[in-house]
């Protein structure tokens, strides 16, 4: 009979603790490591095919002269360095005037927009956070514009602000007697105030979404607490629910502001491809600058100005609001 050979304790030990003993603990941390930059890769090359491609071959377009006669062999279209650039920022010239006062326009939509979306988003997660009848179908009801698809529901504002015989201006002027005559929701001044209306009703859902999340993580502790001080409601959002939601709201407001200033299915829906003057913004007057007029090399630059634009801001705004969160923590 053979004996098999039983290795002590001891010199597995010792096994284990030479560099060959050590390899497997490495492979399989450096697989871990590895393991998110694979599960990555697929996304990363679709953005680089739907994103960054387009971008780079936008920024190429703008330093050429590209119009309906070039643009069949854009490639091969004659350079124009910044001629594009420079027209496109020229403000005494009607073009460089059109685009400043859309830039201005765009500016006033979005921060009265996102102020709404934020105010009314804030307002109903706080106030749904409380146990009542009848709150799950709320919460159910106030994600439905957030879930409907964009085309179907600005199509269906499109026909309420209709001046004969829209829904607004039903209950505005026939019921309650607003005006004397119907108004136009579409063209004129109004328009301004329809596209907003659109906007918010779109727009807040999210808002609240993300809120009502971000309210999860507050422990119900610190509220009894307050309310054992004599804390008043007022005082407890003041003081625990929106300096908890600091964080929640950096990025919120970041994601509300990219998504309402480079909006462009809304106002293309709502008004076709024409916008009135008063609702003219960005995102629509540079594919009237592009598609309209068949100066691609003038909006491809408009694009770009955009673009620099928009990662300055969000430059700035990311570095002040990590300024103001690590001057809070100490």
């Amino acid at each position: 009979m053979t004996q098999t050979a039983v290795t002590p304790p001891s010199e597995r030990a010792v096994r284990k603790a030479t560099p060959g003993g050590a390899r497997a603990p490495r492979r399989s941390g450096r697989r871990r490591i590895a393991l998110p930059y694979l599960l990555l890769l697929p996304a990363l090359l679709l953005e680089l095919l739907v994103h960054l491609v387009p971008m780079l071959m936008g920024i190429t377009m703008s330093f050429k002269e590209l119009t309906q006669f070039s643009i069949r062999n854009w490639s091969e279209a004659p350079w124009s360095a910044l001629d594009n650039y420079t027209v496109a920022i020229d403000f005494d010239a009607p073009v460089g005037q059109a685009l400043l006062k859309s830039f201005f326009t765009t500016c006033l939509f979005t921060v009265v927009s996102v102020g709404l979306c934020w105010f009314l988003g804030t307002a109903a997660a706080i106030f749904l956070q409380e146990n009542f009848r009848g709150r799950g179908f709320l919460r159910t009801l106030f994600l439905v514009p957030y879930a409907l698809p964009v085309y179907a529901a600005v199509i269906t504002w499109a026909f309420m602000f209709q001046r004969d015989n829209g829904l607004v201006n039903h209950v505005l002027h026939d019921q309650l007697g607003i005006g004397d005559s119907p108004a136009f929701w579409l063209i004129g001044d109004n328009s301004f105030w329809a596209l907003l209306v659109v906007s918010v009703w779109k727009g807040w859902p999210f808002a609240f979404l993300t809120v009502m999340a971000g309210l999860q993580n507050i422990p119900r502790d610190m509220y009894e607490a307050a309310a054992l001080d004599g804390a008043g409601v007022w005082k407890q959002i003041r003081h625990i629910t929106l300096p908890s939601l600091r964080s929640v709201n950096q990025v919120l407001v970041l994601v509300l502001f990219l998504w309402t200033f480079n909006d462009f299915n809304t106002p293309f829906v709502l008004f076709g491809k024409a916008a009135p003057e008063a609702a003219d913004l960005i995102s629509l007057h540079i594919y009237q600058s592009s598609f309209q007029t068949w100066n691609f090399g003038t909006g491809s630059a408009m694009s770009v100005l955009l673009l620099l634009f928009l990662l300055v801001v969000t430059g700035v705004y990311l570095l002040l609001t990590t300024r103001g969160r690590k001057t809070s923590d100490v």
